[in-house]
């Protein structure tokens, strides 16, 4: 068995550049939304004359799908992964445009027919609506209220975890000017099998426990793996929604767009 100093020490130093979750395999596990987002972005972008990926990460999502668009542009604001994009992205014909996270969007009224993101910081609907062209489709995977509280609350204490709510979202999409077609939540059980799977995922996923250095929390890092290794795996829940809107026909730009 790894001591705790070996598993600190490597989850510690391993590059978390991109969206890829892969050197978790073996020591961390989560449920997938029974929607299957990837399936349902390849149906749509298989369909689509032009589509923007907004947040696209490293373009981890885009780059695994079978077919794209004539016209495919994302962007992404971290430089890391705007290089991982590029790179996994241009030979596959589309555009990377390197974007802050605000808008903005810097692209014309109606230049795009399907609009994708999954898991956005935040979710800009006046300009989703501005870009996207009458009868096109906005479909978004997101990270609903609470996601991973249990890992949260284990190293900040309570908080209020409620405002991603899936709720607000279609109320946000439909003063937009959009029309919400679908709209799904599930929370699905994680479990962190070693200190190093937490580490490695706190580093990754910033907002779960804003300001984590292994430094600033090695007391209650120390603690969590010895209860790992006297109880088991470290269980928490994530909260997905997926949400599906059209821009109506014949509607140009956004009402809340200004």
């Amino acid at each position: 068995m790894r001591t705790y100093d070996e598993l600190v020490r490597e989850a510690d130093t391993v590059s978390v550049d991109g969206w890829d979750f892969s050197w978790l395999d073996g020591r961390a596990t989560e449920e997938r939304p029974s929607w299957g987002y990837a399936r349902l972005l390849g149906e749509r972008m298989a369909k689509a004359r032009a589509a923007l990926d907004i947040q696209t990460g490293g373009g981890e999502i885009l780059a695994g799908l079978p077919a794209l668009p004539p016209v495919t542009v994302a962007t992404e604001s971290w430089p890391p992964n705007l290089r991982l994009a590029a790179s996994r992205l241009r030979p596959r014909g589309a555009w990377v445009v390197a974007d802050d996270e605000e808008p903005r969007l810097p692209f014309a009224d109606a230049a795009f027919d399907l609009v994708t993101s999954r898991h956005p910081v935040e979710t800009w609907w006046a300009e989703i609506a501005r870009v996207l062209a009458p009868g096109g489709s906005y479909l978004s995977q997101q990270v609903g209220p609470w996601s991973v509280a249990e890992l949260t609350e284990y190293f900040l204490g309570p908080f209020d975890g409620g405002h991603r709510d899936p709720a607000r979202a279609r109320e946000a999409a439909s003063s937009a000017g959009l029309e919400v077609v679908d709209l799904r939540s599930e929370r699905l059980r994680m479990e962190f099998r070693d200190i190093g799977a937490v580490i490695y995922f706190l580093r990754k996923v910033i907002w779960i426990v804003p300001g984590f250095t292994v430094s600033r929390f090695a007391g209650k890092l120390r603690a969590l793996h010895e209860r790992i290794s006297a109880e088991g795996p470290f269980v928490a829940h994530s909260a997905r929604f997926l949400i599906e809107a059209r821009k109506p026909d014949g509607e140009i730009g956004s009402p809340a767009a200004g």
